[in-house]
């Protein structure tokens, strides 16, 4: 066989191409982190222990915590706002129970992979593995802090007031997890690679706090008048708003607009594609800017 038709064979060959940059590893990292889910699950039950290790009462001083916080807010802005206490301390506090997973997920979600780096690399584990471990602890702190909804379910007879519409609770959860996991998953990697973005995100979630219903309602604001009634507008563009709304009304027995649950479904598909594009283009590059 002559040299030059060697040569010809060699250049027809197909050059392999790298596919660290396809939607192919990016679903594949998913997967890969939820068959992991020993490892995360494990990982993520010690950071609560090793958080409140030699403490008498563990991971319950979350929920006290929680509780006081929610109790002493409810007290100051009940009669600031003329609202009824027994009205609107399950308001205040199932939206402070709820808040707090989605600020975890936002402040912790952006330090995610940098908190993680000696794991990175020196455990070969997919990228989401990290991303799971965040959201699972989270999910635990939720699961303390639903023990003071429990309390006032009974304490405040908000039971009286529930239908078969609380199911939509559950599904509300689900909803909001998911978008936790998207959440953490872009901030980590952009504030991996900029490290301004999480400080910046430290002052953005302070202020959402104060602009979300959360010690206010929206109905005080429309029961004022004027211009205060035209501020519920300027609230309902606030993404968090609607995010508490799903779950938040069901838990309390109050009525809910189909417009929230459409926002919140909007924004866990439009998130959620950010996130695996994100994945697709950056995944690789993690372990090398921790």
């Amino acid at each position: 066989m002559s040299a030059s038709a060697t040569e010809s064979e060699t250049s027809e060959q197909p050059v392999p191409v790298s596919d660290s940059q396809t939607f192919h590893r990016a679903f594949k990292d998913l997967r890969d982190g939820l068959r992991q889910r020993e490892l995360w699950l494990s990982l993520g039950w010690q950071d609560i222990k090793q958080r409140y290790r030699r403490s008498v009462i563990g991971p319950f001083w979350i929920t006290i915590a929680t509780g006081v916080q929610a109790a002493a807010m409810g007290l100051l802005y009940s009669a600031l706002l003329n609202i009824p206490l027994k009205e609107f301390l399950p308001y205040v506090t199932v939206g402070l129970i709820v808040w707090n997973l989605i600020s975890a997920s936002i402040l912790e979600g952006s330090e995610v992979f940098i908190s993680n780096e000696g794991l990175i690399k020196q455990l070969p584990s997919a990228l989401s593995v990290h991303v799971y471990r965040l959201v699972w602890r989270q999910v635990l702190f939720f699961a303390h802090n639903f023990a003071i909804y429990i309390v006032l379910l009974f304490a405040f007879s908000i039971w009286q007031n529930m239908s078969w519409t609380a199911l939509a609770a559950i599904p509300a959860f689900v909803l909001i997890v998911a978008n936790t996991l998207w959440v953490s998953i872009v901030f980590g990697i952009f504030s991996t690679r900029y490290r301004d973005i999480a400080p910046i995100l430290g002052s953005l979630t302070l202020l959402l706090f104060v602009l979300t219903p959360i010690m206010w309602t929206t109905q005080a604001l429309k029961d004022q008048g004027g211009q205060a009634a035209e501020r519920v507008k300027l609230a309902e563009l606030n993404p968090l708003y609607h995010y508490l709304e799903i779950i938040r009304a069901p838990l309390i027995g109050t009525d809910q607009q189909a417009y929230h649950w459409y926002i919140v479904i909007a924004l866990t598909v439009v998130g959620w594609a950010v996130a695996l594009l994100a994945l697709r283009k950056y995944r690789a590059r993690v372990p090398y800017w921790v």
